[in-house]
């Protein structure tokens, strides 16, 4: 599924602890206020500092009930008898109590009203955020754990703070030609490249099905971004991207994958890294290995595609193994001092000894990321992990021959 991929219970915990701060700051100003009152001598006028406080509780908390509590509050200590707090009064300033009450009502006023505009701002922000995650996990849909007999799991890191997606992309599909996997990356990142991933995801979700062969499949892709791109080029750019950015220079890099019912794999490369293989030793230890799969070709966009499009043929994917499939953000990662994300070293500790569980894999990697970048990413990070499950009774490396 896709994720932010925040620790839940620490992200709850400190939002929790963010609004009881927030709470608390008004009542300790009001507080500081009071004691410093009394605890200094008469002539020292601090009371006008109480009219700070509903001003405060507005920017912290932006709750109304806040700020005609700590107004009133401050209201009544400010008209307290002058015996209370003033034994001696004032004769130079008779009016110096009148004058901070009008104070502390003008600005609990104006922090009233500012607080239900500030209200309305907050609702209609969430409002279009649902908006926004609704439409993203339309164009990014949440990933089946299993299809025919493969385990799946996928995650996303947006380089764009606030957005689920960006310009990364992939799809696994059961079609009656095998399960078929997309993997991608659109130029740019962020809210900039979505609507060149909604369009290539788009022809991919239907071709995936029509088409028999790969090489189809690959041709619809390229045919739907070429009409993508030539009606970008007659409107307006979209949201995040500078103006004048000429289309010729958009391309997306695509890795088209299909497992067979026999574990048969076939691939096609655009430009776009290959693909992990994990399996198991006999000794229980992860072996990991990057197999080069045949020629690359030239991402979608800027060539046309060779008339002839011949597969490569994969290493059959035994019950236990497991690809991992990428963006080049993953191995581009770099921490502060520059150093490149290691991620044939993360896969190795990720996978570890024992079963090879893709959603933990996943998991796993994007944490490494994480603490690499600390969380400073300058691309977006698709992860993708795909495990052919063992049958019960079946020893590995046997395989149930394809329907003709």
């Amino acid at each position: 599924m896709i994720g932010t991929w925040v620790v839940g219970g620490a992200f709850v915990q400190r939002a929790r602890g963010l609004k009881a701060v927030n709470r608390a700051v008004p009542c300790l100003w009001v507080l500081g206020v009071i004691c410093w009152e009394l605890l200094t001598p008469h002539e020292t006028e601090v009371v006008p500092l109480l009219a700070a406080a509903p001003a405060i509780a507005c920017a912290s908390s932006g709750r109304r009930r806040c700020i005609l509590l700590l107004g009133g509050a401050s209201l009544l200590f400010a008209l307290a008898p002058p015996t209370a707090l003033e034994p001696d009064g004032d004769a130079e300033e008779p009016h110096a109590g009148l004058v901070s009450c009008g104070a502390i009502l003008a600005v609990a006023v104006a922090s009233y009203l500012t607080g239900g505009r500030r209200l309305r701002l907050v609702r209609e922000l969430e409002q279009m955020r649902a908006v926004a995650t609704a439409a993203q996990d339309a164009v990014l849909r949440p990933l089946p754990a299993r299809l025919e007999g493969i385990e799946v799991a996928g995650g996303y890191l947006s380089a764009s703070r606030g957005a689920v997606v960006g310009g990364d992309l992939y799809e696994v599909l059961a079609t009656p030609h095998g399960v078929r996997v997309i993997i991608g990356d659109a130029r740019g990142h962020g809210l900039a490249a979505i609507s060149t991933v909604a369009a290539v995801l788009g022809s991919f979700r239907e071709a995936a099905h029509d088409e028999p062969e790969l090489a189809g499949v690959l041709r619809r892709l390229d045919r739907a971004l070429q009409r993508h791109l030539r009606e970008r080029a007659l409107g307006d750019p979209p949201a995040g991207e500078e103006p004048g950015t000429p289309v010729a220079e958009e391309f997306v890099t695509v890795l088209l994958l299909e497992v067979g019912p026999d574990g048969e794999t076939t691939a096609l490369n655009c430009g776009h890294p290959w693909p992990y293989l994990l399996s198991e030793e006999a000794t229980g230890a992860p072996r990991i290995r990057r197999p080069a799969l045949g020629e690359v070709l030239p991402p979608l966009g800027p060539f046309p595609l060779p008339a002839d499009l011949p597969a490569a043929r994969c290493a059959p994917l035994h019950p236990g193994d497991t690809l991992f499939l990428h963006t080049d953000g993953a191995e581009d990662a770099r921490d502060a001092q520059g150093r490149f994300f290691p991620l044939g070293t993360a896969l190795a500790e990720a996978a570890g000894p024992g079963p090879i569980v893709p959603a933990a894999l996943v998991t796993q990697v994007r944490e490494a990321v994480l603490r690499h970048t600390g969380g400073r990413l300058a691309d977006d990070i698709a992860l993708l992990a795909l495990s052919q499950e063992s049958k019960p009774g079946q020893p590995p490396g046997h395989f149930t021959p394809r329907a003709n």
